[in-house]
């Protein structure tokens, strides 16, 4: 799994987006981050770090025998990144798609659906030129 796919699984599951705000600012140990979660026992939210930390989202340092968690912010820059690459890339097929379809040349997958054929998507009519 690339770490792309990680940390998008990692922000999945709302627990984890908390305990990423709470160490977002600030370096916590793993019992502060656990208290903050009376329903879930201190064993889930140390898994919960240790994928967050897997996807490289948070890192661990260690103080005897205590372990101190912080947001990588770095890596977060580069999560917002791939992000907005993927869907500005996303926006533009779109606007190329509408672009398309305004001068008249439907996109290729585009359907629609005929009643009189028990509704099963058909092949959109071609449509005539428009004259400018």
């Amino acid at each position: 799994m690339n770490h792309v796919d990680a940390a998008l699984k990692a922000l999945a599951e709302p627990r984890r987006r908390e305990i990423l705000r709470l160490v977002w600012s600030t370096e916590l140990p793993a019992t502060d981050i656990a208290s903050h979660f009376s329903e879930v026992t201190r064993s889930a939210i140390s898994q919960h770090l240790g994928v967050l930390r897997e996807a490289r989202l948070v890192t661990e340092r260690r103080d005897g025998t205590r372990r101190l968690y912080r947001a990588d912010h770095g890596e977060m820059d580069r999560l917002r990144d791939f992000l907005a690459r993927y869907w500005t890339d996303g926006l533009l097929r779109l606007r190329d798609m509408a672009e398309a379809a305004e001068r008249g040349r439907p996109h290729p997958a585009r359907t629609t659906i005929d009643e009189t054929t028990d509704g099963a998507p058909q092949p959109e009519a071609p449509q005539p030129e428009k004259e400018h």
